[in-house]
């Protein structure tokens, strides 16, 4: 099993943003604490609060996550 097989993509919208390229996340089901993906970072595209945001997150640990893609 490939680890994209793992990967959850959920939306939620950027709440605060923390030190150190952290941001807390709200989706539907409560708060996730994510960081930038690769791309994002290389581009230096900004995420501020109110963002709508696109998260990947693993299937294990529904508390962390990835941002990939600002909507």
């Amino acid at each position: 099993m490939a680890v994209n097989d793992q990967l959850v993509k959920m939306e939620g919208i950027v709440e605060e943003a923390l030190p150190g390229l952290l941001f807390r996340v709200k989706i539907e089901n409560g708060q996730v604490l994510a960081h930038l993906g690769g791309k994002l970072k290389l581009h230096r595209i900004r995420v501020i609060p109110g963002d709508r945001v696109v998260l990947e997150m693993v299937s294990y640990d529904k508390t962390r996550g990835r941002i990939v893609r600002r909507l």
